[in-house]
């Protein structure tokens, strides 16, 4: 074939820009006849030299072969789809779960420190509880202080030490007892 008839278009070909096809489109189709041309018949070789001037085969041996070759990209496409679906779903499942676990590992802590929090309110109050017992054993104590103060001056400060610390013994002795 000469030049001249690779630039003349053919009566079975029309122009792939007249096709109402966008540019990605377009160049969708061009790849596609490129792709029938290699598997190799003489209309597909014919399809891809059409193609690489811009032309689209409109004989019903290259249409036929260039529709079978999208319903497989198409079929492909097809299966990636439903792959990629059940991947989502997959993901979207172990999400759910791993939210589940984490909403249970909340609620687990959540309750956890709500009971440390009633110890720490139980502990307050104990201490409460407790430093208002020692203020008072510690008044009763300064007061018994003062009283045994008191006895001793007024009872002649000439005692003696063997006195003073039988008297000591004597008040240890009678931790149950209180005096008012």
């Amino acid at each position: 074939m000469s030049s001249s008839q690779h630039q003349q278009p053919s009566t079975n070909a029309v122009p792939d820009t007249q096709l109402g096809l966008t540019e990605d489109e377009i160049q969708i189709l061009r790849h596609g006849q490129q792709a029938v041309a290699a598997a190799g018949s003489s209309s597909s070789r014919a399809a891809s030299r059409a193609s690489s001037q811009g032309l689209l085969m409109i004989d019903s041996s290259s249409l036929s072969a260039l529709g079978r070759h999208f319903d497989r990209v198409m079929q492909h496409i097809q299966q990636r789809l439903e792959y990629l679906m059940e991947q989502s779903q997959i993901v979207t499942l172990s999400v759910y779960d791993q939210s589940g676990q984490l909403i249970d590992n909340a609620d687990a802590e959540i309750a956890r420190y709500h009971d440390i929090m009633a110890q720490i309110d139980e502990l307050e109050l104990d201490f409460d509880r407790i430093r208002h017992i020692r203020d008072i054993v510690r008044d009763y104590r300064r007061r018994a202080e003062e009283l045994e103060r008191e006895l001793e001056r007024s009872g002649g400060g000439g005692s003696s030490r063997r006195d003073r610390g039988h008297r000591s013994h004597r008040s240890h002795g009678s931790s149950g007892r209180h005096r008012t």
